[in-house]
């Protein structure tokens, strides 16, 4: 008997973006909760460092490198990750891209395309891997990590802001189509985040000060902050909730400017 239902003894979990920041928060505290977890981002020694933390910690982690990008990679990940573990209960959908920065009229098409293939293909990708060996079992979770870039307008990274919107979108579909096997899929948009793939955000003085003092908490997230959320998708606490996403932002999409 699971003595909490974010007990993830026996489950695996599939994380990418793991080697640093939300995924890599993420992959740690699921492993702390009993998951065996696949680390994947594209440079290995990222992923084994990470990977080696959880194994100092006392988890289980495996390092399978992956670039979201190519199709023959996300095919590996997931078919290493089954070979290795034997299955996949839980998908976290973390890895994203952001190569543009400026006004969205501006944009190359191979910036914009690469935003709309690593940001919502890849992930179609992923899912159409993973959720049919989930509903064979009688379920799974999977978690796309989104952004409040998808809810409001941004004058600099508005590529970015559709790609995360369609997240939404892919994951309320996937939801209505897996539902009845028992495979939930949700969301988590994250706002501002001290992580390495938000630095031109963060490092600009006047931006965050502007931010801060428009979110109600007065400053930014960290990713342990985030991996709560992801966590608590990924497992039995939230089996009654699909299709849904949780907005993790410090208030800032709630407050009166």
């Amino acid at each position: 008997m699971q003595s909490t239902p974010f007990d993830l003894t026996g489950k695996v979990a599939v994380v990418t973006g793991s080697s640093r920041g939300i995924g890599r928060s993420s992959a740690e505290l699921l492993a702390k909760l009993g998951a065996k977890v696949v680390i994947s981002s594209r440079k290995a020694e990222a992923c084994e460092a990470a990977a080696e933390g959880i194994r100092k910690a006392g988890g289980d982690a495996h390092v399978i490198p992956c670039n979201i990008s190519r199709k023959p990679e996300v095919e590996a990940l997931i078919a290493g990750s089954i070979k290795h573990y034997g299955k996949v209960d839980i998908l976290i959908c973390n890895a994203a891209v952001n190569p543009y920065y400026g006004p969205l009229l501006d944009i190359s098409d191979e910036a914009f395309d690469k935003i709309m293939g690593s940001n919502v293909k890849s992930n179609i990708w992923l899912c159409s891997l993973a959720i049919p060996q989930m509903a064979e079992r009688g379920g799974g979770s999977v978690v796309i990590v989104s952004s409040i870039g998808g809810l409001r307008g941004s004058t600099v990274i508005g590529a970015y802001g559709i790609s995360k919107a369609a997240d939404f979108a892919l994951c309320r579909s996937l939801a209505g189509e897996w539902g009845p096997k028992g495979v939930r899929v949700n969301c988590v948009a994250p706002g501002l985040v001290k992580t390495d793939f938000a630095r031109a955000l963060w490092e600009d003085e006047e931006r965050l000060k502007r931010r801060c003092a428009t979110t109600p908490l007065r400053r930014i997230g960290e990713p342990d902050e985030i991996a709560g959320a992801v966590a608590y998708l990924a497992s039995d606490a939230s089996s009654f909730m699909t299709g849904q996403t949780i907005v993790v932002d410090g208030g800032v999409t709630t407050a009166s400017v």
